[in-house]
């Protein structure tokens, strides 16, 4: 694997390497963003930082939300690069996706991953735990495997954690997301004694503020990976289970909870990352200049100005609807054009057959009932809920903005099915 270079690309390799879709934005230093990092109106990490801040009796428990691919992890590892944050809390940072299955995720595998993740990130730092507390803990692990192996009653080989707290953590970690069988189990076990675990969870947090003397902060990224079902069994059905652990959390959330009637148990924790607003329909502007800088600047802080036509990146930035993965995966297409017609800058035409590409993704999943509730949206632009908000928004047709109030848009790749 190629290190990540954050550079201006001045050619098309480079260019196609800086707007990978999910290309993470990695801090260079304390309080110093990444070189790809673009500011924003309206952003809540502010917000988010300022609770943070805040004295507490039991350390915060909060929820990011915002549409796919709008920058919320990029705001994350942000966050963590905050020299204030970094002051008062012991950052920990993982994506879901590496510890468990995010199409199968239950609570118990995020709880899992939290222990897991505390325990492995302080001893690849350097610290060690006391005696007696390394005693309790591997007894608490040896209690867990010798009930997956009861209950398997031998029948998967290889069962075997390997000795030790971190083959343990590391183990779990590798069967709760390839190991179908062993996650059922896993969890059967956990569930007996969730309570053991959260024990085990503190006790490392605990560990860690003695030592380090500063308070854990664990962000969870891509939990918006997981569908409306999962989220709800997660974030309602065992709310209080989640805010169990004493060190301080970020949920990286799906905005399809925003809209569900189960919301309010989260409510006045979480925070909404908005799209960039391009247009706005209240006021009839042909544009906002602010938010076409804004996305401007996701471009030309990634690729040199010679590669792409002035046109062609204004009329990129109005298709993209204000959402960077969006302009991402326009230009990147584009940039494919470009190359095999041998050009050294991308043309509009380029951009027009990138969206036409894109358009019909979209044509192939896209119902007649869907294209029904869009053409309702696309006119009146009410924020109320119907059954197939959560869908069309997960497929990013739909899309939610705000400004003095908030209000839906329609995909503008995906109005151009509207009325075929």
């Amino acid at each position: 694997m190629n290190p990540v270079r954050y550079r201006i690309a001045q050619d098309f390799d480079q260019a196609w390497l800086n707007f990978e879709l999910d290309l993470p934005l990695l801090p260079i230093d304390l309080d110093e963003p990444n070189p790809f990092y673009v500011s924003r109106s309206d952003n809540p990490l502010p917000a988010i930082t300022d609770t943070l801040s805040a004295p507490f009796y039991n350390p915060p428990k909060l929820f990011l939300g915002g549409h796919r691919g709008n920058g919320k992890s990029t705001e994350a590892h942000h966050l963590l690069a905050d020299g204030q944050i970094n002051e008062k809390y012991w950052p920990v940072y993982f994506s879901i996706r590496d510890e468990a299955d995010v199409i199968d995720l239950d609570y118990k595998d995020v709880l899992l991953a939290i222990g897991s993740n505390l325990y492995r990130q302080f001893r690849v730092e350097g610290g060690n735990l006391t005696a007696a507390l390394a005693k309790e803990l591997e007894l608490w692990r040896g209690k867990v495997e010798e009930e997956i192996t009861t209950v398997l009653s031998n029948k998967i080989t290889g069962v075997e954690f390997g000795a030790g707290l971190e083959a343990f953590f590391a183990n779990a970690s590798l069967r709760m997301r390839m190991e179908p069988k062993t996650r059922r189990i896993i969890r059967q076990v956990i569930a007996s004694n969730v309570n053991g675990l959260l024990d085990v969870i503190n006790k490392i947090v605990a560990e860690i503020e003695k030592i380090d003397g500063r308070t854990p902060l664990v962000v969870i990224d891509d939990l918006d990976k997981t569908s409306l079902k999962v989220s709800k069994d997660i974030f309602k059905d065992h709310f209080e289970v989640m805010t169990q652990p004493n060190c301080a959390i970020v949920y990286i959330i799906s905005s399809a909870l925003f809209f569900s009637k189960e919301f309010d148990l989260i409510r006045e924790h979480a925070y909404f990352l908005p799209n960039v607003i391009l247009t706005d329909p209240a006021i009839s502007k042909k544009y906002d200049s602010t938010g076409y800088d804004t996305m401007r600047r996701f471009v030309t802080s990634r690729m040199s100005n010679k590669l792409i036509e002035p046109s062609a990146l204004m009329t990129a930035i109005t298709f993209s609807g204000g959402v960077f993965r969006e302009l991402a995966r326009i230009i990147r297409t584009a940039i494919s054009k470009s190359r095999r017609r041998g050009a050294s800058q991308i043309s509009e035409a380029d951009i027009i057959w990138a969206v036409d590409e894109i358009r019909n993704d979209f044509r192939r999943i896209l119902e007649e009932e869907d294209l029904k509730v869009l053409k309702k949206f696309d006119t009146d632009h009410l924020v109320q809920y119907h059954e197939r908000v959560n869908p069309l928004m997960q497929l990013s047709a739909l899309m939610e903005y705000k400004n003095s109030k908030n209000w839906f848009g329609v995909h503008p790749i995906v109005k151009g099915l509207l009325h075929e």
